[in-house]
C-alpha cells in the first residue's frame, strides 16, 4: 500500500538534520564561552598563597603523625629551595614549594616531636609575586596545624 501521492519523492526534500558547518559554528562558539569563563575563573594570587598554607598544614600533620609512630624527633626547616624534614624514616614528603616565590619570612625551624602535645609554632609563608600578602600556618601545640591568610 503506498502511503504518498504518485510521482513524488523523499529525495528531492530536505532532511530535518544539522548540516556540518551548523556543527561546526556551534562547537566553536561553545568554545569561545568556555574560554572566557575559564579566564574569569582564574586563581587570584591569595588562593594561591591560601593553598600553599594549606598544603603545607597537612604536611606539617602528616609528619608529626608520622614523628608520634615512629618515636622520632622531626624537624621541618626551609632552605633556598624549598623546605625539608629532618628525622623522618623513609622520606616520603614534598620538599618543594607550589610556586618557585613562595618563601618563608622570619623562623623557619619548627620541632613535630613524638609527644602528642608539642608548643605553639608557627611560620609565616609569602610569595614574593604577591607583596603585602602572607599566611600563616600555626599551632597551639595541641590542635592541628592550620592556615589562616594575614592582613
Amino acid at each position: 500500500m503506498r502511503t504518498s501521492a504518485a510521482g513524488s519523492s523523499a529525495r528531492g526534500q530536505r532532511s530535518g538534520g544539522f548540516t556540518l558547518l551548523e556543527l561546526l559554528v556551534v562547537v566553536a562558539i561553545m568554545a569561545l564561552a568556555t574560554a572566557g569563563v575559564g579566564f574569569a575563573l582564574q586563581d587570584s594570587g591569595r588562593d594561591r598563597l591560601q593553598r600553599e598554607g594549606e598544603r603545607l598544614a597537612a604536611l606539617l600533620e602528616s609528619a608529626r603523625a608520622q614523628s608520634r609512630a615512629s618515636g622520632s624527633l622531626v624537624r621541618w626547616r626551609a632552605d633556598a629551595t624549598g623546605f625539608r624534614f629532618d628525622g623522618l624514616p623513609g622520606a616520603g614528603l614534598p620538599a618543594h614549594w607550589l610556586a618557585p616565590q613562595t618563601g618563608v619570612r622570619g623562623a623557619a625551624v619548627l620541632w613535630l616531636g613524638p609527644e602528642p602535645i608539642i608548643g605553639a609554632q608557627q611560620v609565616v609563608i609569602v610569595n614574593a609575586e604577591l607583596p603585602g600578602q602572607a599566611v600563616r600556618v600555626a599551632t597551639d601545640g595541641l590542635r592541628p596545624f592550620t592556615a589562616q591568610a594575614l592582613q
